[in-house]
């Protein structure tokens, strides 16, 4: 059921937080888009010219597995293998993604932005619910980093 604007200002008609969110999307990639990447040099700002990023290469291939993006002529068709190595990157791609919202919200509270502006911006109801979505992500980019450390050829570093 669609909503009219009178519906959408009528105090007695429930908001529809998911809408909200979904509009919020859009207008965040639009002024991300606008701001920071108007330009093909802006744009490339963020990636390797000759190295696929993890996240770029997950999302080729499930591009291409779904049909939303249609291969060259005389480019392979995504094969399993082509599928076993995306899989294989999905953990490193949300590691990735764990470590930039991890700085992120460090840098918004470096900003002076409170709890409540985080959870707002991150579709969350509460401050404490973002504070402790923070504090899951440091503690587990903390575990993950020892582990790295641990698993180095070189073996743990003994400072």
């Amino acid at each position: 059921m669609s909503s009219t604007p009178d519906e959408q200002t009528d105090p007695f008609t429930p908001p529809q937080p998911e809408q909200a969110r979904a509009h919020r999307v859009y207008a965040s990639l639009s002024r991300i888009s606008e701001r920071h990447a108007a330009t093909d040099e802006q744009r490339r700002r963020q990636i390797h010219p000759l190295v696929v990023g993890p996240h770029e290469a997950v999302r080729l291939v499930s591009f291409l597995l779904s049909g939303a993006a249609q291969p060259d002529d005389g480019e392979p068709a995504v094969d399993h293998a082509d599928i076993t190595a995306a899989l294989t990157l999905v953990p490193l791609v949300r590691g990735e993604m764990d470590e930039l919202e991890t700085g992120l919200l460090q840098m918004a509270r470096g900003r002076g932005m409170t709890w409540q502006e985080i959870a707002f911006g991150l579709g969350l109801g509460t401050p404490q619910a973002a504070r402790q979505r923070y504090e899951r992500l440091a503690s587990r980019a903390a575990v993950d980093a020892s582990e790295q450390c641990a698993a180095s050829p070189y073996g743990p570093s003994t400072g």
